[in-house]
């Protein structure tokens, strides 16, 4: 049974739900849960200090205006602040009628995952150590410098570190082995390891629920930010904003950055150029197509560690016939000794050639523009000669951009050729059409979904 403050809390909300939209009142005033009532001051607890914050900057008059109409003239309003999953319990944070007294007690330092610091979870995986990312010519830039980095993160030169190369040579290995050595040389730092694209959803949900504020705190709370695949920022100019603050939040701070990319700085077009320009102020290393040396140290130390004789026909023939890049040959290898395991096949020759055939070169397909032309098409129930138009009819345009954005994401075609190839455009058509149709990826989650369906239908 609810008391009496309860009851009349629940007036006030009622009063507030009729004068603010639902959604700010679901954001912003449902989560509020009334403590206690005593001397005319009626004490709240509320998730977080951000949440309390903002609440007295936007709302503060929406709340005196409800308790003076249901707790009458002269009610004050004090709040607890929760730690972890438990209210401060130290005091309330002050009341209306002595703002500049008031000071939440006692908070999460991490109020976007709501837990404590010590708890962060990095996102690193075990497995990926420095210890299994064999040196060659094609990468001892990188992990010279990413050695460094992790002994003394922040205290070199390297801030940040932007590590580019193509698709599956080691960057995200490496990643992964820079954070894993941080925490094992500094236990008490923060480090986190996060996608582009994880960030780009965290992000989007941050603004749709008013917490973006929330979203940097945590962010620059870090004492090492590891990002992968930087790329996808590319067109997503509020995204790219939100980052450039984070960035410099930390970099000011002597706090480690790591990035990674498919292409250097200077070919990230449609990147903001102010952050261009911070991602060139530390050092940029590439990372190239495993060497001959390198192949063959990986697959000496595969066959080691797993205890299978390869022949030195098979040996070779793998050596070199799987140059393109690390993950192709180490998926190569996985196949094969399961494919010797489970069928009980001898490695051979024959079963080499096999594994090679199906999985290099389903790997390395690359989409047609034809292709992304149909599947889009299609998703639309489109004829295919409608987006060679010039119709500015707007079902037609979204599926013209479209098409022009995994063009752009899954073939090595210029700008100026996907252009022509989708409705005749010049390249600059091409960007913004690109860049229009990222940005409602990043604030409608819908449309997002709808996006990630024909892509799925795209690597059928």
């Amino acid at each position: 049974m609810q008391s009496d403050y309860q009851s009349l809390w629940a007036k006030c909300l009622a009063v507030i739900k009729g004068v603010v939209p639902e959604t700010t009142y679901d954001t912003w005033f449902r989560p509020i849960i009334p403590i206690s009532y005593m001397e005319n001051k009626i004490t709240v607890q509320v998730p977080s200090q951000f949440f309390y914050e903002y609440l007295e900057e936007k709302y503060i008059h929406v709340l005196q205006m409800s308790l003076e109409r249901v707790f009458g003239t002269g009610t004050s309003l004090s709040y607890r602040v929760v730690v972890g999953n438990q209210p401060d319990s130290t005091g309330a944070a002050g009341d209306h009628s002595a703002r500049n007294d008031r000071q939440a007690e006692k908070i999460s330092m991490t109020p976007f995952t709501r837990v404590a610091p010590k708890e962060l979870d990095s996102q690193l995986v075990g497995k990926y150590t420095f210890d299994n990312f064999y040196e060659g010519a094609s990468n001892i830039l990188a992990r010279s410098t990413g050695l460094s980095i992790a002994e003394k993160p922040g205290k070199t030169a390297f801030n940040p570190l932007f590590i580019y190369g193509d698709t599956g040579v080691g960057k995200t290995h490496l990643c992964h082995a820079i954070g894993l050595r941080t925490r094992e040389l500094y236990p008490e730092k923060r480090v986190l390891y996060v996608s582009s694209h994880l960030f780009r959803i965290q992000f989007t949900d941050a603004v749709r629920k008013n917490t973006t504020n929330d979203f940097l705190t945590f962010y620059q709370s870090l004492d090492v930010l590891i990002m992968d695949d930087i790329q996808e920022f590319i067109g997503l100019d509020k995204t790219q904003h939100t980052f450039f603050q984070i960035f410099n939040n930390l970099h000011q701070l002597g706090k480690q950055i790591v990035l990674t990319s498919d292409k250097p700085p200077v070919a990230l077009q449609g990147m903001e150029a102010r952050l261009i320009t911070r991602l060139k102020w530390g050092l940029n290393a590439k990372i190239d197509r495993p060497d001959y040396e390198l192949r063959k140290q990986i697959i000496t130390h595969f066959i080691e560690n797993e205890n299978i004789n390869l022949g030195s026909d098979v040996f070779d023939y793998i050596l070199n016939h799987v140059t393109e890049n690390i993950r192709d040959l180490e998926g190569v290898l996985i196949s094969i000794s399961a494919n010797s395991l489970i069928n009980k096949k001898k490695i051979d020759m024959s079963l080499a050639k096999e594994v090679i055939g199906q999985m290099v070169m389903i790997e390395n397909r690359q989409v047609s523009i034809e292709k992304i032309i149909k599947v889009v098409c299609a998703h639309f129930n489109m004829e295919e000669s409608l987006i060679q138009t010039s119709s500015r009819r707007r079902e037609i345009v979204l599926t013209r951009q479209i098409a022009m954005y995994f063009a752009k994401k899954y073939t090595d075609c210029s700008l100026s050729h996907i252009g022509a190839k989708i409705g005749g455009k010049d390249h600059a058509t091409v960007l913004h059409s690109i860049k229009a149709l990222k940005n409602q990826m990043e604030t409608n989650k819908s449309f997002n979904t709808m996006i990630e369906s024909i892509e799925n239908k795209l690597k059928k």
